[in-house]
């Protein structure tokens, strides 16, 4: 529904980045119809439910003249050895700078990696089971250092959001399977 040249950010939980079905069609139909250029990683919980990851997808529209349209995609994690609250360590503004920067939106086509900036191309994410866009390459410190563990009433309440949000998710699948005794 955008224009020729118009520019979307979505945010979109994690699973739309990686199952397969109409979640890869849709994928591979956005990557090669419009120029996905950015994806950002946010830490857990931002946008949607406790314990639920979500990333922003940044694209432009493209003229559909059967080309692919994506080259690449930058990737920015802000998820990885980050540890947000929604009460006690909000998002912030500040938090975000190093992202901007990298972004640099003044001329996005000036990026350099960082260590939390990748790029990989439109032919390395086509080569991924499924075109799964859900890359990481951080290692999460919190996985090997038991000493830099988060305090007990973190972990506590990072593994409620955890389960309640899946046991979101399965009310929502449960919720679209058809009656029992219906016809399927």
């Amino acid at each position: 529904m955008l224009k020729v040249d118009g520019k979307a950010a979505v945010v979109l939980p994690d699973n739309v980045l990686f199952e397969g079905g109409a979640g890869e069609k849709i994928r591979r139909k956005l990557l090669e119809n419009c120029d996905v250029h950015t994806i950002l990683r946010l830490p857990t919980g931002i946008f949607y439910a406790q314990g639920v990851k979500a990333n922003v997808v940044f694209f432009d529209n493209a003229p559909k003249d059967g080309r692919v349209h994506t080259k690449g995609v930058w990737f920015y994690d802000l998820r990885t050895n980050k540890h947000f609250t929604l009460k006690t360590r909000p998002l912030k503004l500040d938090d975000l700078r190093d992202f901007i920067d990298c972004y640099h939106p003044e001329n996005r086509h000036i990026r350099k990696a960082t260590e939390r900036f990748q790029f990989y191309s439109y032919d390395e994410l086509m080569a991924r089971d499924k075109a799964s866009l859900d890359i990481f390459w951080l290692k999460d410190d919190s996985l090997d250092n038991l000493a830099d563990l988060p305090p007990p009433d973190v972990l506590q309440q990072e593994i409620i959001d955890h389960l309640e949000a899946a046991l979101t998710a399965f009310r929502d699948v449960a919720a679209a399977l058809p009656a029992s005794g219906q016809n399927v």
